[in-house]
């Protein structure tokens, strides 16, 4: 099936710039605790400051932490899959309602200069944004055994808290409408106050190359937005910006009749998870 999964990544390597050296620590937490300040209750301020701000205290950062060339490459290639993706989510003229599920699950899909047509999933969950972010990036790898969209989800590499790159495969099609493809990701995970962004876009990477008999598939920008719902805090508002490319002769039509059911499948299959590990919690305390 069409990959369920928060395709999260940044598609060309290229050489990040270093021509500065890094800055004072007293210099970084400062301007850490600035770009704390500016997640707030919307994304308004975040959208204004971080595409200026994001990418110069992350890579500066990092250079102090010793990451090489090809490690900060990785860094800006998730930076800037953020930047892109929180910018589309703070246009809100233009979007166009593809499907609003019984429960009040809706997806809704623009067409963007230069990247094509992108859907927004916006929906509310019951549980905390901590505990999906736990079960989204830190139990990233088990994805498989609860989407049935994906086949299997693989970390290639870690660079530190915020950067990962990852070997998605999707799970076929009934019939193989679809036939086998794949993702190679760079994923930018970042929390900023009650607001986590989880982003990315296609890349490259030396421990994955194509492979035979599987197409090689790209995405992004994407990004996964989770705040807490003013109402209640213990529920989540939950926004997911898709755009894929699966390559091949599948025609639009189809792929994007079916991306927007992918995206509400989604949203069913977490829901579900979250209730088993629930009902496993209490079982164990029992």
């Amino acid at each position: 099936m069409l990959p369920a999964t928060f395709k999260l990544c940044a598609g060309i390597s290229y050489r990040h710039t270093r021509n500065m050296t890094g800055l004072r620590k007293n210099a970084m937490v400062a301007i850490h605790h600035e770009l704390n300040r500016l997640a707030g209750p919307g994304p308004s301020k975040w959208i204004s400051q971080v595409c200026r701000r994001s990418s110069f205290l992350s890579s500066r950062i990092e250079e102090e932490q010793g990451y090489n060339e090809e490690e900060m490459s990785y860094v800006k290639q998730g930076e800037d899959a953020l930047q892109k993706a929180i910018s589309i989510l703070g246009e809100q003229e233009g979007w166009t309602v593809e499907t609003v599920a019984a429960n009040g699950d809706k997806v809704l899909s623009k067409m963007l200069p230069d990247i094509g047509k992108v859907f927004k999933l916006e929906v509310m969950l019951e549980q905390h944004q901590d505990s999906l972010y736990e079960e989204l990036v830190g139990n990233m790898e088990q994805m498989g055994e609860w989407n049935p969209n994906v086949k299997e989800v693989k970390i290639l590499q870690k660079i530190g808290q915020d950067t990962m790159i990852t070997h998605e495969v999707a799970a076929e099609t009934p019939g193989n409408v679809v036939g086998p493809r794949d993702f190679v990701s760079v994923r930018c995970a970042k929390r900023r106050g009650s607001t986590c962004f989880l982003a990315g876009m296609s890349t490259q990477h030396p421990k994955m190359p194509e492979q035979r008999g599987v197409v090689r598939a790209e995405n992004g920008p994407t990004c996964i937005v989770m705040k807490p719902c003013p109402e209640d805090p213990n529920k989540t508002k939950f926004t997911w910006l898709l755009n894929i490319d699966l390559k091949g002769w599948i025609p639009k039509t189809i792929i994007n009749k079916v991306l927007s059911q992918t995206q509400v499948d989604f949203a069913n299959h977490l829901r579900q998870r979250m209730a088993n590990n629930v009902s496993m919690e209490m079982a164990h305390a029992c």
